[in-house]
């Protein structure tokens, strides 16, 4: 194949498609479940789920998406009748995220996905030991392109 060939010139065109194939695979996972969920929601409901009330900053900041993208996700899902905008229980004077009562009977359905979608790639990392430092190794990557962008880098290559 020939981004298999490129090596590291086609390195981001590879992660894409596996991004890419990796969440139709979930989202056919749904579908196949007869779940009203796309992937792409993931981050709110797990925040959500796990905080009980989140704004719109905190999602952006922590999934590490633009506010713009989170607050266009939010609009969809607000639209859907899943979450709602409430008033703080914290700070009055701030509004925040809160599922609304079909928010929470999704959530319910598709928490078991996660686990068995954990619990797969659990099984695919034990089948190869490679796998197993992906995640370490994707991390290793982030940190590294933090400190010094690929453009940086790139440039610095050709003025070399």
């Amino acid at each position: 194949m020939l981004y298999q060939q490129l090596g590291f010139l086609a390195f981001g065109s590879r992660l894409r498609r596996l991004s890419e194939g990796f969440l139709a695979e979930i989202n056919a996972t749904y579908r196949a479940l007869n779940i009203p969920f796309d992937a792409s929601w993931f981050p709110v409901f797990y925040l959500l789920d796990q905080e009980g009330q989140v704004s719109i900053r905190d999602i952006s900041d922590k999934a590490g998406v633009s506010h713009s993208a989170v607050s266009q996700l939010v609009s969809l899902l607000q639209e859907r009748g899943l979450v709602e905008s409430v008033v703080s229980e914290v700070d009055a004077r701030k509004k925040v995220l809160s599922f609304t009562a079909e928010g929470k009977k999704l959530l319910k359905r598709v928490k078991p996905v996660w686990t068995a979608l954990q619990a797969s790639l659990e099984d695919l990392s034990q089948e190869n030991v490679a796998l197993k430092q992906l995640l370490k190794t994707v991390l290793q990557l982030e940190k590294a392109l933090e400190t010094k962008p690929l453009s940086a880098r790139i440039i610095q290559q050709i003025q070399s």
